[in-house]
């Protein structure tokens, strides 16, 4: 949510921040629908004031023997009329709130300008991808082949974008989990939180999510949503709250279930586990103070690159373009894991700075010691990972010519000793 003063102060600014983004200037527009509700604001102050003079008087027309009908029907007429343009103002704040929480964030001043990922731009790579003295396959056809990933199966039972993992796969996706946990929580200080799955409207409103991405969610008959990511249950935790200055910066993680209807995706990766309605995720979140978040996101994404190295997985880390970015972020970076059955990188996490743009919606603010006036927190929030495709990375990097897949050294431990998916 965007700030109406500074949209007032900045106009030009911020109309200027909408085009990097590839939108159109609604300075004019908000400035409108604001000046609307301030002067309605303005009138019913007015009225407020008339009818309390009124009011007073009556005591004094009555001891002056004076009558005092007429006055008590001016009285009557201005309750009336406030009343309506109570709820006129009411209208008018609802309709510019509503405006504004279509708006999305502004990008930083570093981030490049480009229509769509296109325009994205590296800015680190990591590990050189490994040659094969054979054809390297997809995952898909991998797991398939070892009798541990049923898409058939799933499909009868869900419909298309599940999977079912069973045996040594499962155990993978297991191990990932609490590597990515133990990595996080013991290295870099996230607290683990187990978080609701299942969310209120309210709660994807705080993070973005709604009212303008509905379709990309899975809604129950009830008034709850599924978590498209525990970013959603996360942030939420610091909503309409003042949070004390020792507390900050908070950092948290959870591995969840997410689920996504991909509403966007029809006909985009289709075959396998890169896009599916259902998987699994590390979520790291954190919230600070406005001047730590830019440290903090370098912070973030570094933890997030970590695990991959550990895994030696080759990836690269881009920074995202004005086009291509979150609606709630002001600045992302992309990780993107090399794939050699694909012959590709492919996003495995994203990492975003979002400034206050959540915290307005949520309420979400801190007091420094010894200030009066509170200020909206900054958060952040990045994938660190997303289970499901660094199992995709593991098996197509790990892929040995029997059809084997070697476990990486640092996952054996969490996978009871065993070295090899697959064969004897």
């Amino acid at each position: 949510m965007h700030d109406m003063k500074w949209i007032r102060d900045n106009a030009e600014a911020f109309d200027a921040g909408l085009k990097k983004r590839g939108a159109a200037p609604l300075s004019a527009e908000l400035i409108a629908l604001d000046a609307e509700s301030r002067a309605l604001t303005t009138e019913i102050q007015d009225l407020q004031s008339k009818g309390n003079a009124i009011a007073k008087s009556i005591p004094e027309v009555k001891k002056a023997g004076g009558d005092i009908a007429a006055i008590m029907e001016e009285g009557k007429a201005i309750k009336e009329l406030i009343a309506q343009k109570t709820g006129a103002v009411e209208a008018s704040q609802q309709a510019l709130s509503d405006r504004l929480a279509t708006i999305p964030n502004l990008p930083a001043d570093d981030v490049p300008e480009g229509e769509d990922e296109s325009g994205n731009v590296e800015i680190r790579k990591w590990g050189t991808p490994k040659s094969f003295d054979f054809t390297p396959k997809q995952h898909d056809e991998i797991g398939t082949a070892l009798g541990l990933m049923n898409f058939d199966t799933a499909a009868k039972m869900s419909g298309a974008r599940f999977v079912i993992l069973s045996g040594a796969l499962s155990r993978l996706e297991r191990a990932l989990a609490n590597f990515m946990l133990d990595h996080q929580t013991l290295e870099y200080g996230y607290t683990e939180v187990t978080p609701p799955v299942l969310v209120k409207a309210n709660a994807l409103y705080g993070t973005g999510q709604l009212p303008k991405f509905e379709e990309d969610l899975f809604k129950t008959t009830g008034e709850h949503y599924l978590i498209p990511t525990s970013e959603v249950s996360l942030t939420n935790i610091v909503a309409d709250s003042i949070i004390p200055t020792e507390k900050l910066p908070m950092r948290l993680t959870a591995y969840t279930p997410c689920f996504r209807s991909e509403a966007g995706s029809a006909g985009r990766d289709t075959r396998g586990m890169i896009r599916q309605h259902q998987f699994t995720k590390v979520e790291m979140v954190s919230i600070t103070k406005p001047e730590e978040s830019e440290a903090e996101h370098e912070r973030m994404t570094e933890s997030a690159e970590k695990v991959l190295q550990k895994l030696g997985l080759p990836h690269r880390t881009v920074v995202l373009c004005t086009g291509d970015m979150g609606f709630g972020a002001k600045k992302t970076y992309d990780i993107e894991v090399w794939l050699p059955g694909q012959d590709t990188y492919r996003e495995i996490s994203s990492c975003s700075n979002c400034g206050d743009f959540q915290a307005r919606r949520l309420k979400a603010r801190y007091r420094a010691e010894g200030d009066k006036n509170t200020t909206f927190v900054h958060t952040l929030n990045g994938s660190g990972l997303a289970v499901g495709r660094t199992m995709v990375a593991i098996i197509e990097n790990y892929q040995q010519a029997d059809g084997t897949v070697k476990v990486p050294d640092v996952l054996v431990p969490y996978m009871g000793g065993l070295t090899v998916i697959g064969g004897k």
